[in-house]
């Protein structure tokens, strides 16, 4: 028997999580700038608690859909990650992450990285289980929803098509 904490459904912003960190010297290249692993790190944890808040179960990263470093981010710079649930399928989930560096001197901040990740929600034995539905409610969870089902849709075709490609 399938269990979900809430099969009626979530809002994004019931699952939605926030996290900050601090870049340290270990974090960091010969440059002073943030590894882009490091930071990878922490999109997939943020991300993960999110599509577990959500569906209420173990999840599994499925995959990595977009990773946009758009500005560096530096050793002392405060790193805060918002992650939300953009779109669920059946047992699959986009949670996307916005990553901001703040300077935490002058408080300014600055979007330097998006990310799209998709994850499966699991049951005990860690197989694919169904996610609550998502209910998005405000015109930017709308938004996000649509461009999220455009995403998921463009990838299952590049996948179809790489499948052809590769005979399997």
């Amino acid at each position: 028997m399938v269990t979900m904490t809430n099969a009626m459904g979530k809002t994004p912003g019931q699952s939605a999580v926030e996290t900050r960190y601090l870049v340290m010297p270990t974090q960091a290249n010969a440059q002073g700038t943030a590894f882009g692993g490091a930071i990878v790190g922490w999109i997939d944890m943020a991300a993960a608690m999110a599509a577990q808040r959500h569906c209420g179960c173990e999840v599994v990263t499925a995959g990595i859909d977009s990773l946009v470093f758009r500005q560096p981010i530096r050793i002392g710079d405060h790193v805060v990650l918002k992650a939300a649930v953009n779109y669920v399928s059946r047992s699959s989930m986009e949670v996307g992450v916005q990553v901001i560096r703040e300077d935490p001197c002058g408080g300014g901040h600055v979007l330097a990285t998006t990310a799209h990740l998709t994850f499966v929600a699991l049951d005990k034995d860690r197989r694919p289980v169904p996610a609550p539905p998502l209910l998005p409610q405000t015109p930017e969870e709308k938004q996000r929803y649509e461009n999220a089902r455009l995403r998921v849709q463009a990838r299952k075709e590049r996948l179809k098509a790489i499948d052809r490609e590769s005979g399997a």
